[in-house]
């Protein structure tokens, strides 16, 4: 059995009692941060088990191998990340693939996803909406990023560095206009906070007040009820009053 298991994206109270059930269970715990892991471990009560492997970028391949024997010789094996799904811009879709394609059972535990909480705390449309993971560090590859986004309907939801947060506001705000938009920050922890503006004003924003902690940002599809419209220019004709 492989147990897909989310984890709390910041407050421990959100780990649901079936994720600590199978954690309990285990025999094999993989994970991101051996350390992280033990400590949440430890917070519950819950007894570190013989086998604690380190699953992450870079060794995805040869430890995913072994997750899936030890799951093929009928151990109880959950696969946790440092914060949310496993598999959602962390390690795990790969070792679902293989998992599936060996015929392990397996078994995906829900719980919090940074991404959901933003959605929902955003006040933006949740009927359609598209997530990204990470945008492009490099200029160019960023500005092409929201340019694709430019005519879709969806809200887009992404994460990002706090450092990066002031110029990723700028390029989105360049790429599609003056949307409405959401700065998501530690979600779930003693210190949550949504800023709730228009892209250009929170680029401006946090240029001035650098963001600290994890970033959920949350940006308005393509619709004209989001996006703010260009002022008037100051030499437009304004019609004769006495016409209308």
């Amino acid at each position: 059995m492989l147990y897909i298991v989310a984890t709390p994206i910041g407050n421990l109270g959100d780990l649901t009692p079936r994720a600590q059930e199978a954690l309990r269970a285990a025999e094999v715990i993989a994970c991101e941060d051996t350390r992280r892991t033990r400590a949440l471990l430890t917070h519950f009560g819950i007894p570190t088990p013989a086998r604690l492997l380190s699953y992450r970028q870079g060794n995805e391949e040869r430890v995913g191998e072994q997750i899936v024997e030890l799951a093929a010789q009928g151990r109880t094996v959950a696969l946790c990340s440092d914060g949310g799904y496993p598999g959602i811009s962390d390690p795990g879709y790969r070792l679902v693939r293989l998992a599936a394609a060996r015929g392990i059972e397996l078994q995906v535990l829900p719980g919090a996803s940074a991404a959901e909480v933003a959605l929902v705390a955003s006040g933006l449309p949740t009927s359609s909406f598209t997530f990204k993971g990470y945008p492009p560090r490099k200029p160019g590859a960023l500005r092409r990023f929201f340019e694709e986004e430019r005519d879709r309907p969806h809200t887009l939801i992404v994460y990002e560095a706090p450092f990066r947060l002031a110029p990723t506001l700028a390029a989105a705000c360049a790429a599609l206009g003056e949307r409405e938009a959401a700065v998501c920050l530690e979600l779930t922890k003693k210190f949550e906070r949504i800023v709730r503006g228009y892209l250009g004003d929170l680029a401006a924003r946090f240029a001035a007040e650098p963001a600290r902690g994890e970033v959920t940002l949350v940006i308005a599809g393509a619709h004209p009820k989001f996006t703010r419209p260009p002022p008037a220019p100051a030499d437009a004709p304004q019609g004769d009053p006495g016409s209308r």
